[in-house]
């Protein structure tokens, strides 16, 4: 912990704290961290999913538990991408990287270590018999992470996602609000419910959730841009891995293209080496 980290923890705590809306990108690398910064974003996120893709590996939702990135091996790729920006970095911390409230105090222990100065913590088990944890001990979870950052000294934002609106029953909504609002009342800064997506769903969460709320987009459409979600209540605006897989969709098509036509076309729209030297020498 340092001067730089606290006063960057503090100006991401306030545009949590204040009115109005903001968008806020997820990137997986350093490459894609300065990009975003250098298109103006004061603020990124990083992406589990983006970070698994990156390593040729699968993402925690849709995989067995020995296929995802541990702890060590997440956090091998946040603390670079934090190091490369002078923007606050916000990471995504899974489920805590285990079950007990001990282990999600740890976590977020390590990613204030890590300069972070923000980081969600998910209710999904990645066991598709119980995907939820048990609402009890999700509070529990919430709970030892506030514990901890108060502790720190750094107003790391401590961001509370649920899954219930992805797991069980089609639009579940009740349940997504219910556990969001018993995590705010644990101690969350912002709530997080991946699953709400369109206009009348996110009208309802803006008006029910007790504390500001995080919208993920490019997840199932762009239907909804940020001044219209500003208008509906939503505080804060993620993309979680979409950007990364656009892009791997742009390199699949790009190989298909070679191998089956043995064409190039792909390179008629690409950034220029000295670009990029140009703007990976800068500091950001």
């Amino acid at each position: 912990m340092n001067s730089n980290q606290i006063n960057k923890a503090k100006a991401f705590y306030d545009i949590h704290a204040r009115e109005g809306c903001f968008l806020m990108p997820n990137a997986w690398d350093i490459g894609s961290a300065k990009i975003l910064v250098s298109a103006g974003f004061k603020a990124i996120g990083t992406t589990s999913a983006g970070m698994a893709f990156s390593q040729g590996r699968p993402d925690n939702a849709f995989c067995a538990a020995e296929a995802r990135l541990n702890r060590k091996e997440m956090f091998a790729q946040i603390e670079p991408i934090v190091e490369s920006v002078s923007v606050p970095v916000n990471a995504d911390l899974e489920d805590g990287f285990g079950r007990e409230p001990e282990a999600v105090a740890q976590t977020i222990a390590l990613a204030i270590k890590t300069g972070a100065v923000g980081g969600n913590i998910e209710d999904y088990t990645g066991d598709p018999n119980n995907p939820l944890y048990d609402i009890d001990l999700s509070v529990e979870r919430i709970k030892a992470a506030r514990e901890i950052i108060d502790k720190s000294g750094v107003p790391f934002v401590l961001v509370a996602r649920t899954d219930a609106m992805n797991v069980g029953k089609k639009n579940n909504d009740d349940e997504a609000i219910s556990r969001v609002n018993l995590y705010r009342e644990a101690g969350a800064d912002c709530l997080f419910s991946p699953g709400a997506s369109d206009r009348n769903t996110i009208t309802r969460f803006a008006q029910e959730v007790d504390g500001p709320l995080n919208v993920v987009m490019g997840l199932t459409g762009t239907q909804l841009s940020v001044d219209e979600l500003a208008d509906l209540g939503v505080r804060r605006v993620s993309i979680g891995g979409s950007l990364a897989r656009s892009l791997y969709f742009q390199m699949q098509r790009s190989a298909k293209e070679m191998f089956e036509n043995g064409t190039f076309t792909y390179a008629e729209n690409q950034i220029s080496q000295g670009d990029l030297n140009r703007l990976f020498e800068r500091d950001l």
